[in-house]
């Protein structure tokens, strides 16, 4: 990565713009719990104490590797297949950098930027950097995309949420667009070239950015595209055993992530209905894509707050659902936080 990059990334994580997302996501947060608190555990609460026992968290624990170690282990063979390797101990760095900047910049922009900037620290370059991270992405969004509709059509659990035919059908409709454009990003890459160079241009006509910033942008565009599109026929053709492996652990990863609530249900006494459980996760997870709020915060918890209100008794409503965030998101946040904040401070001794 060259200075001027360096000096980019800098600016986009000023502590004081990380800082303010954070608390917008804390607010955010704070804010779904208190609808799931009042619209759906009728403003009940209770702290259980089972959740502290072995018998809940050993396996919790058991999972929670499962689920750190596939994410790592899906971008691992990733990078196998396009040529390069990391490190484990860096590798596993990066999983928890990931979680903490997707989580606090909206739309999860900050989380591949702070992907790619690790990555070429690490000698990856960045055209293969993005395409490592782009194709791990797509590869959960494949998966996860796929099983929404068919939830969405056989879940009796969703039948009370309004589902109509018309919804239904434009939901079925924009999976189908948004996995089109997937498509093209890596089948299809130069078909981009075009209406991305037309953006730029158009930006230089409305005079918001300069002659010569225009040229740059062209050139790198123009670039950065064509060697995405070399990196990705690159990985389909790298070593089959490295490609199915990212994606078995892709499934790994989802399944592990889905399987968290119904743990936490069991582990509170409740029968559960493993497969409605995942199948709840999935269409949840889904809402949380398009959610723009930092981290998918005060969405995420109102959407599970509303799914699994009929599985959950009131005072164990907003119990589970504080849970199943802590477990997921703030637990490998806060070792983000942590190890992003020693990355920064090492790369601003070794300079430029």
């Amino acid at each position: 990565m060259d200075s001027s990059t360096a000096s980019d990334y800098r600016k986009q994580t000023s502590w004081r713009r990380l800082f303010a997302f954070t608390l917008l996501f804390l607010a955010m947060t704070a804010a779904g719990v208190y609808v799931v608190y009042d619209r759906f555990a009728a403003r009940s609460f209770e702290f259980d104490t089972r959740l502290l026992s072995a018998s809940f968290l050993v396996p919790a624990v058991l999972l929670l590797v499962v689920y750190f170690l596939s994410d790592g282990l899906r971008l691992h063979f990733t990078l196998r297949a396009l040529g390069h390797k990391l490190p484990f101990r860096k590798l596993f760095k990066l999983v928890f950098i990931n979680l903490f900047f997707s989580n606090v910049t909206p739309m999860a922009t900050g989380g591949g930027f702070a992907q790619i900037w690790y990555l070429t620290r690490n000698g990856v370059p960045v055209a293969r950097a993005t395409a490592a991270t782009t194709i791990r992405t797509v590869l959960a969004v494949i998966f996860i995309f796929c099983l929404t509709p068919v939830f969405l059509l056989t879940l009796d659990a969703l039948d009370g949420h309004a589902w109509s035919s018309e919804m239904t059908t434009a939901l079925a409709v924009f999976v189908t667009i948004y996995l089109g454009f997937f498509a093209v990003l890596l089948f299809r890459t130069r078909w981009l070239i075009a209406p991305l160079g037309g953006l730029v241009r158009a930006a230089r006509g409305c005079h918001l950015i300069s002659h010569r910033r225009h040229d740059r942008w062209q050139f790198k565009l123009r670039r950065e595209l064509l060697r995405f599109a070399s990196s990705f026929s690159d990985y389909l053709k790298g070593k089959p055993r490295d490609v199915l492996l990212s994606i078995a652990f892709t499934a790994l990863f989802l399944l592990s992530l889905f399987s968290f609530p119904a743990l936490l249900i069991h582990g509170l006494g409740y029968s559960v209905n493993y497969l409605t459980t995942l199948g709840l996760l999935v269409v949840t997870t889904f809402i949380m894509y398009f959610a723009p709020t930092p981290g998918a915060s005060g969405i995420s918890e109102g959407v599970f707050g509303s799914f699994f209100q009929g599985t959950l008794s009131g005072n164990h409503l907003v119990l589970v659902t504080v849970a199943w965030r802590f477990l997921t998101i703030y637990l490998g946040m806060i070792i983000g936080l942590l190890v992003m904040q020693r990355e920064l401070l090492k790369s601003r001794r070794e300079g430029p």
